[in-house]
């Protein structure tokens, strides 16, 4: 069989949501791989315009030898942002290919149909002389005809009420669940006005976990919703109970971390070593203790539940790190800043200007908050889950990660202190750090072909 040219059949079925494109038909021999997408570069190319459901490189079909040393077909997905769907399943890297299965592109995307008519009789769909004919490589596409002019113009159904066909792909892709729960924040805003501490709570968390929610899409794992919260809850208990003492005699008292006063000179490089003992390894071991946890606990489940509760990969950490922060962030500004904005109104000021005083502090403080301790905490994480994947340098790594988190954390106290602009360098600055992690991790998770995050940006 040695030199031997073994062919297979791309039929396409449908053109997915974007009726009345001609339907298309390929020829493929298993002496080159075929990659399908909206890329020029690749073999089989569709219309980027009209099939904006894929990916610029989605699959890929090629011929492997069986253990007979016989020739065999499989498909890979080549990580794409809608997925590549075989039969009806979702296509887990690389697998094998019969006559007769049905290809999709993404949910509601394009469909082909396989067909290996190498060893065929002459009884095939395929006459024997379109076999002998068939080019060794992939052939030109050949267009069914096309729908006339008239049938184009014909209206249908779902055309005219799209959520009877769109399906999963409302809760998936169309944000829906994050649309319902603004909803349901906006009407318990509107039942809370009157109670400033329910309604400050309520714009709090709304704020909070948009953040979070945004860093869950960029780095595109899916981890279960509760695991996040009990990140955050568990956070915040620390911070109210006594184990908070411990931390600030360690680190304020015993170690050269105590903070300035309100008022008091003091020289950039003694506030930044005050601020890198004081907030910076203080705060940020603080923050990394329920993610250390989550690691630990996740060790003693089977699986699945020790991947999806537990510390894995870098992606892991940096949601649990992203969590964490969340709970840091709400019980410090609800419970310190706001209160001391309030009891420091002067005397002569209504309680209502009190309230107004402390509701504008709260919308800047959560988001510059929450969004700073994010990208620390975040960031940290990140080197938590690779000390995971990588062992044999586990302390190193985590050693520098800490440092690395704690000096971002005190470089943003401490230009705090200085200037306005210099505070919005260094907090672009911290975001670029944990934007570069992740990325970082999405390419070394060893779950990446199934990573959603791709669509988040529309590839």
């Amino acid at each position: 069989m040695t030199g031997q040219l073994y062919k297979g059949y791309l039929r396409q079925l449908s053109t997915g949501s974007t009726p009345g494109l001609p339907l298309l038909e390929y020829t493929i021999s298993n002496n080159q791989e075929i990659v399908i997408g909206r890329d020029p570069n690749c073999h089989i190319v569709l219309d980027q315009r009209q099939y904006t459901i894929v990916s610029r490189r989605h699959l890929a079909i090629r011929s492997v030898l069986s253990q007979k040393n016989l020739p065999q077909w499989e498909i890979c997905d080549l990580d794409s942002a809608n997925g590549t769907y075989l039969n009806g399943q979702l296509v887990q890297s690389c697998q094998k290919l019969v006559s007769g299965d049905r290809i999709e592109l993404g949910q509601n995307g394009p469909q082909f149909i396989f067909e290996d008519y190498s060893n065929h009789s002459p009884s095939s769909s395929l006459s024997s002389s379109s076999k002998s004919n068939a080019p060794a490589a992939i052939s030109q596409p050949t267009k069914r005809p096309s729908v006339s002019g008239r049938s184009r113009d014909l209206v249908t159904l779902t055309q005219l009420f799209p959520i009877f066909s769109t399906g999963r792909d409302l809760t998936r892709k169309a944000f829906l669940i994050p649309g319902i729960l603004t909803v349901f924040f906006v009407v318990l805003m509107f039942a809370a006005v009157g109670e400033p501490i329910v309604f400050n709570l309520l714009i709090a968390v709304y704020l909070a976990g948009a953040a979070l929610f945004v860093v869950y899409q960029l780095c595109g794992k899916p981890k279960p919703w509760w695991v996040l919260l009990s990140c955050a809850i568990t956070t915040g208990l620390i911070l109210i109970s006594p184990l908070l003492s411990v931390f600030i005699t360690v680190f304020r008292e015993i170690l050269p971390g105590n903070l300035p006063n309100p008022g008091e000179q003091i020289s950039f490089g003694s506030l930044l070593i005050q601020m890198f003992f004081g907030a910076g390894l203080m705060e940020e071991l603080l923050k990394a203790l329920p993610v250390l946890g989550a690691f630990c606990f996740g060790k003693l489940l089977r699986f699945p539940w020790k991947q999806r509760v537990g510390i894995w990969e870098p992606l892991d950490g940096i949601l649990l790190g992203a969590a964490s922060a969340v709970g840091f962030t709400l019980v410090e500004t609800l419970g310190q800043y706001v209160p001391e904005i309030i009891n420091n109104v002067p005397l002569q000021a209504s309680e209502g200007q009190g309230q107004l005083l402390g509701l504008q502090l709260l919308i800047p403080r959560v988001l510059g908050s929450v969004a700073g301790h994010m990208a620390y905490s975040g960031y940290l994480g990140y080197f938590i889950g690779l000390s995971v994947l990588k062992p044999r340098q586990g302390w190193l790594i985590l050693l520098i990660g800490y440092i690395s988190a704690s000096a971002l954390h005190a470089l943003w106290n401490t230009t705090g202190y200085i200037s306005g602009l210099l505070l919005a360098i260094v907090g672009v600055l911290s975001y670029a750090f944990l934007a570069a992690a992740i990325l970082k991790a999405r390419a070394l998770s060893p779950t990446r072909s199934q990573n959603f995050a791709t669509r988040f940006f529309g590839d």
